[in-house]
């Protein structure tokens, strides 16, 4: 193994995934649209979307330090958001390729 399979590596292990389910005022004020500004700034992998019972659901993966910041974002989201409450389950990364809106 060379130096840059090391890195490699490396940087997989770090990686961590959190599930995340904000509740409050959080659909129709850019929340979902906010996130993904969010975590292109910060290169975190994943998706955000709207559930039918008025929450947002997210999954954030990269660097522990990039998916902590992420999630303290949550706390406040967009600036027309009222969060009431963020819910942060840690799983197993699943190999997250860039950042999208689902539907």
């Amino acid at each position: 193994m060379n130096e840059s399979d090391a890195n490699e590596s490396e940087t997989e292990d770090d990686r961590v995934r959190a599930h995340v389910f904000v509740s409050g005022r959080v659909q129709g004020v850019y929340y979902r649209a906010s996130t993904r500004e969010a975590a292109e700034e910060r290169d975190v992998d994943g998706w955000v979307r709207n559930l039918d019972d008025g929450r947002v659901e997210a999954v954030f993966e990269g660097s522990e330090d990039a998916v902590e910041a992420l999630v303290e974002w949550c706390h406040t989201g967009s600036s027309a958001a009222v969060v009431e409450d963020v819910d942060v389950t840690y799983e197993e990364p699943q190999g997250e390729s860039g950042f999208r809106v689902r539907w």
